[in-house]
């Protein structure tokens, strides 16, 4: 079953947080993170979310559980992150068509 994580937390700065994300991304990538997504919040850019999958959880939990990732966190600045474990259920990608694009009066 693949495993998903998803971390909403606040950070003191993103663009610092986002350097010490960047350097350690083989380090995550050792651990089992395969593909992941960073978004913010429309009207809060310091709120992050880390969206990522795991070939499990297990590896998930062991590396932000870490120690080393523990102070990583605390000099990138994260405030209280929140961890969800996520199994997917489903997935799939919708279309719409330009002419029913048209019909529903602009852009989706």
């Amino acid at each position: 079953m693949t495993a998903f994580v998803l971390i909403i937390h606040d950070v003191e700065d993103y663009t610092a947080w986002k350097a010490v994300f960047d350097q350690a991304a083989d380090m995550r990538a050792l651990a089992g993170e395969r593909h992941y997504q960073v978004l913010t919040d429309q009207k809060l850019p310091n709120r992050v979310v880390h969206f990522s999958q795991w070939t499990s959880h297990e590896a998930a939990q062991r590396f932000f559980q870490s120690p080393e990732l523990v102070e990583i966190r605390k000099s990138a600045g994260v405030k209280a992150p929140d961890f969800i474990y996520l199994n997917e259920r489903e997935a799939g990608d919708l279309e719409v068509s330009r002419e029913q694009e048209t019909e529903a009066g602009g852009n989706t």
